[in-house]
């Protein structure tokens, strides 16, 4: 048996703790089964932001005629930005290898492990024990329970990247973020698009009227069914046929398509590691159990990322391997603020939220809400924007935003300013007290803040 001062599972953020522990001269070990990088390097958000950013080009050309602009793309070449789309992986790839292959005290098992004791994992034929752990082990699919799914080559955010052609039809079973970001790039390329979503709208976790009006824009592109079923998936000649009911009237239906993509969920990877052989506690979807402080209930045995099921973003990501970090090497204990991590969806139009919707925090608070529309803006009237909005939730005693949603154009950027007012604990004075510069869409936050009630 080898040990470690530290383990790590899992080589997306989990690398940030790698590069710590080799910091301060402790020996590591890096367990991961698939390539180095994580979720977002190779299947994520960084390749699935490569094929956004040219749909957005799209979209926005065919609607420059509300400009005054009339134009016409002559040509989309699928499989340069298929192939445009792999770069940054593989150059991310290379790096890492690098920097593992050069970093002295690292052990690298690039392949499946599980435990078999307290603090001892199991990876191929070799037995190894931690002093402290770190579990980043990610996600992966949910797979609905479809009836004849698994006799059919479904795509998944992972085989959807391999593609060499453009289908020309798809059908997409869900409705979250990865639904809704694939179907506006393959929309904007050309694909017929159905999306089918279980749930009474697209987003769930989103504010109702924002999930709407991505309804509304989204289907003058593609076909959306929202609370309706997927019963059957069958294959056909040139595709396959999909049953599908609506939960409200329980009219059945089928539709047909070449492709089918699978985005219904995701689930912990903690259940492959058997980590309960170690004492740690999962709740019912194997999402192990942590505190603010990031431990698990097993002492020096901390656990962050997708594998915690809380903000399963990059960034969130990030700050949690930064905070875990701190609390694993100092007396002091920093607790992760979870109200304070930002979301973004890169569909047309963008999304961007932090903190609450209104109403959770009519739950536990006092509110006022203020709502501002890009047109209020002169920045947002010389786009032609007339549907994007923005929305604030304050509590009314203290003036702190709980939550602030954006869709429209440049929301991930525009929520950065709220963002910082959040983390800070400040009230709305931290924004509205401050110049905006005229005329720029920067000053729709400051609206909306203005526009309490």
């Amino acid at each position: 048996m080898k040990e470690y001062d530290v383990i790590v599972i899992g080589s997306g953020v989990g690398m940030n703790i790698v590069f710590n522990a080799l910091s301060d001269r402790m020996n590591v070990a890096l367990i991961d089964m698939g390539n180095v990088g994580g979720t977002c390097l190779n299947v994520g958000c960084v390749p699935s932001k490569m094929l956004v950013y040219p749909a957005d080009r799209i979209v926005e050309i065919e609607e420059t005629k509300r400009l005054g602009l009339r134009t016409k793309i002559k040509e989309i070449d699928f499989s340069f930005i298929m192939g445009r789309m792999k770069v940054p992986i593989q150059q991310g790839r290379k790096f890492l290898k690098r920097e593992i292959r050069s970093s002295k005290n690292l052990d690298f098992y690039n392949r499946e492990a599980h435990f078999i004791d307290e603090y001892t994992l199991k990876t191929g034929n070799e037995i190894i024990k931690g002093r402290k752990i770190f579990i980043v082990s990610g996600s992966r699919i949910a797979v609905p329970p479809v009836r004849g799914i698994e006799k059919i080559e479904y795509l998944t955010n992972e085989s959807v990247l391999e593609l060499k052609r453009r289908p020309v039809s798809m059908i997409i079973i869900g409705g979250g973020y990865v639904a809704a970001e694939y179907a506006h790039f393959f929309a904007a390329m050309g694909t017929k698009v159905t999306i089918v979503e279980m749930g009474e709208r697209l987003l769930r976790s989103e504010e109702p009227e924002v999930s709407e009006l991505l309804k509304q824009t989204l289907s003058k592109r593609m076909k959306i069914y929202t609370n309706t079923e997927t019963l059957e998936v069958r294959k056909v000649r040139n595709g396959c046929v999909v049953t599908i009911s609506d939960k409200s009237s329980g009219k059945v239906r089928k539709i047909k398509a070449e492709r089918i993509m699978v985005a219904a969920g995701r689930k912990s990877n903690a259940d492959l590691l058997r980590v309960e052989n170690t004492g740690i506690e999962t709740d019912a979807y194997h999402y192990i159990s942590v505190d603010t402080f990031l431990r698990t209930n097993k002492e020096n045995i901390w656990a962050l990322g997708d594998a915690i099921g809380k903000q399963m973003f990059t960034h969130a990501g990030d700050k949690e391997a930064e905070i875990a970090w701190h609390n694993a090497t100092n007396s002091d204990k920093m607790e992760m603020n979870f109200n304070a991590v930002p979301h973004a969806v890169f569909t047309c139009p963008q999304i961007a939220s932090v903190g609450m919707t209104e109403k959770s925090a009519k739950k536990d608070h006092e509110i006022l809400v203020g709502k501002a529309h890009y047109s209020d803006t002169v920045a947002g009237d010389t786009m032609a924007e007339k549907e994007g909005f923005a929305k604030a939730v304050v509590d009314k005693k203290t003036r702190r935003i709980l939550g602030f949603h954006i869709i429209g154009p440049h929301a991930p950027m525009l929520i950065q300013e709220v963002v910082n007012a959040v983390a800070n604990k400040s009230d709305i004075k931290y924004i509205t007290s401050s110049m905006h510069v005229f005329p720029a869409l920067s000053e729709l936050v400051p609206e909306v803040l203005n526009n309490l009630k």
